[in-house]
């Protein structure tokens, strides 16, 4: 019980140390408010806007057509330039799409030849680039046809195929967006806290004080992570509540205290990361660098971003030594499927495991670290 009470005590001690750090405070309140809510919509879940040049070398009814078939909010009005005009456009950003309608399109459409448009792209912008180019060619057909037959026809398919999409209906990016964002910065939330906990105290000579007094590193380290892990376990329950189901309307099918357990989980291996790499580093900026060669890994190949399934087998083998890996598959099963515990044990399990793993290599090396500085 003596030991039980010097880390709670330990763990208050790191309360108040966070509460004097407005850096750290802001970045909390950040990234699980502002953050969260920019995610999951400042990206346009289609084309929006996309600004388009047409060059139009024919002046017919029917390119007339064409152009006119351009329209908010898929594109801005279209610009008509000269063909001198469309490179410089293209250059200076002003166009994501120039569309070329060379001379006699429209005779030789009625001739039943097949005269080539040609579309030039700018691919830099990748979203904007990828889904217009689809809709630019369904417009253009589309008047076409409707131009050389004098109405749009609309031709039966031979099947009928009934979509039903599970566990989101609309599919609406900010439903995805923003607990994906939250299962990430859960992951570099605790890894920053408890790194520039240990960081802070060795820069501000603390950490010789915790040597001096009756503690061992078990209790200091514990401290640390029981500690930091409830700051981040309060900020998503908040986020959960407030940002996700209040400001923007996200339904969660599963039981938000078995995602906060599965998070509990996952904060017990990364907080043993974050002091890992404190260890490691002998100030903030080596801290920081360290970070992005360890977080942008496990954030990108654990399956939040892509599906596991569509990388390389050897890497979705060497992600199951990560921890970030498991917290992603099961809170997706819990907080997208309604999963329960029957289904998401094995992961918990792995999860257990792997955070005993990193705190004992992270106490070994904590250890090591102290008897240096003694």
């Amino acid at each position: 019980m003596r030991r039980i009470a010097t880390i709670y005590r330990l763990g208050i001690k790191e309360f108040w140390s966070l509460l004097r750090d407005p850096t750290l405070l802001v970045l909390i309140v950040y990234v699980f408010t502002i953050d969260i809510y920019t995610t999951a919509t400042a990206m346009p879940e289609t084309l929006n806007n996309a600004p388009i040049a047409i060059v139009d070398e024919d002046d017919s009814p029917l390119s007339k057509r064409i152009v006119s078939a351009f329209y908010p909010p898929q594109f801005v009005a279209p610009e008509l330039i000269a063909f001198p005009q469309m490179d410089a456009g293209l250059d200076a950003g002003r166009y994501t799409f120039a569309l070329v309608i060379p001379t006699n399109f429209q005779r030789d459409v009625l001739a039943g030849r097949t005269p080539d448009l040609q579309l030039n792209i700018d691919a830099t912008r990748m979203s904007q680039a990828f889904s217009g180019n689809h809709y630019i060619q369904q417009i253009v057909m589309g008047e076409v046809t409707e131009f050389v037959q004098h109405y749009r026809k609309s031709v039966e398919p031979p099947i009928e195929l009934a979509l039903r999409a599970r566990f989101n209906p609309g599919l609406e990016q900010a439903w995805f967006g923003s607990l994906m964002s939250i299962i990430d910065n859960v992951t570099m939330l605790s890894i920053i806290l408890t790194g520039a906990a240990l960081i802070r105290e060795r820069e501000h000579g603390t950490i010789e004080h915790l040597l001096v007094m009756p503690v061992t590193p078990t209790q200091i380290m514990l401290a640390k992570v029981w500690s930091m892990g409830v700051v981040v376990l309060l900020a998503v329950a908040v986020s959960l509540t407030f940002v996700v189901r209040g400001l923007l309307q996200v339904p969660i099918e599963g039981s938000v205290a078995l995602f906060l357990v599965g998070a509990a989980l996952h904060l017990f291996a990364t907080t043993s990361m974050g002091i890992f790499l404190a260890t490691l580093s002998r100030s903030m900026p080596q801290f920081g660098m360290l970070l992005v060669l360890f977080l942008l890994p496990l954030q990108m190949l654990s399956g939040s971003a892509t599906p596991r399934e569509s990388m390389p087998e050897l890497v979705q083998n060497v992600m199951l030594l990560a921890p970030t890996t498991h917290f992603v598959e099961l809170s997706q099963a819990i907080l997208f499927r309604g999963a329960g515990i029957d289904v998401v044990w094995t992961q918990f399990l792995v999860l257990l495991a792997i955070g005993s793993v990193l705190f004992a290599i992270s106490l070994t090396r904590f250890r090591k670290t102290i008897s240096q500085m003694a």
